[in-house]
Parts: structure tokens; sequence; C-alpha cells
């Protein structure tokens, strides 16, 4: 399992927007600026979110992105499947049935599907509240 950078600015652009929440609705170029990213990235990363019923946009002046939930109710889980992340550790799990023609026989396969089961109950455990700053300090 590898999380691409596209699964890690989500998370990253979600928190922000928790973070900043009181202020508003936050534009494509503040969150840009504040996560070092080109701001035709930002948007390209907000609409999926969007798409994805994570934030609601305002169009026109004063608007922007916000979160379309608390915070706490975003499990990391969800964001990372909605953005195309596949949280397998192994191939063979990526696919239900699994297809492989050595599974029956296969000797490392139960301790595969054990770890895929810990991951997604880890990131399944921890919300954007719990990645914010002031839940840190």
């Amino acid at each position: 399992m590898l999380i691409s950078t596209r699964g890690r600015y989500a998370l990253r652009f979600l928190v922000d927007l928790a973070e900043n929440q009181g202020n508003g609705y936050i534009t494509t170029r503040e969150l840009a600026q504040r996560q070092e990213v080109s701001q035709k990235y930002a948007e390209r990363l907000m609409a999926q979110l969007s798409k994805s019923n994570f934030v609601r946009t305002q169009h026109g002046k004063g608007g922007g992105y916000r979160l379309a939930r608390e915070p706490d109710e975003y499990k990391i889980s969800e964001i990372l499947l909605a953005m195309d992340e596949d949280l397998a550790p192994v191939e063979c799990l990526t696919c239900k049935p699994n297809e492989c023609s050595r599974a029956k026989d296969c000797r490392t396969l139960p301790m595969w599907e054990k770890l895929d089961v810990l991951i997604k109950v880890f990131f399944g455990g921890i919300s954007i509240k719990d990645l914010m700053k002031q839940n840190q300090e």
C-alpha cells in the first residue's frame, strides 16, 4: 500500500479547512498557498472533494470551500477510498472476490487478509478532528 500524493493532499486540505472553518469559505488560492502546491492542483483536488461531497462550494465573491460535515464525522479511510486509493496491502486483495488462482493454497494470504483488516480499522478510527492542530496541543 502506497498512499498517493492526491490522497495525502486531500487529507491536508480537509484538515486545513477544518482548522479554518471559522473563517467562512476558503479559496483554492489560500489553500494552495498554505499547503505549498499550485493553485491548479488545488482546484482539481477540491473539485474531486466536492464531487465526493466532502466539501461545500460557494461561487462568486466571498466564495470558496468549506467542510460539508463536522471534522469528527470524516474518517480517514473514507477520504482515501474516495480519492481512488486502494488500502489493500497486496494486489490479490484488491479484487472481491479474490481472483488469484493460488488463493486456495496460499500460505501467506491469511496474514495479508489480517493486515488488510488492521489497515482499514486503523484508518477508520481516525477522523479529521484527530488530525487538527488544536487537538494535538
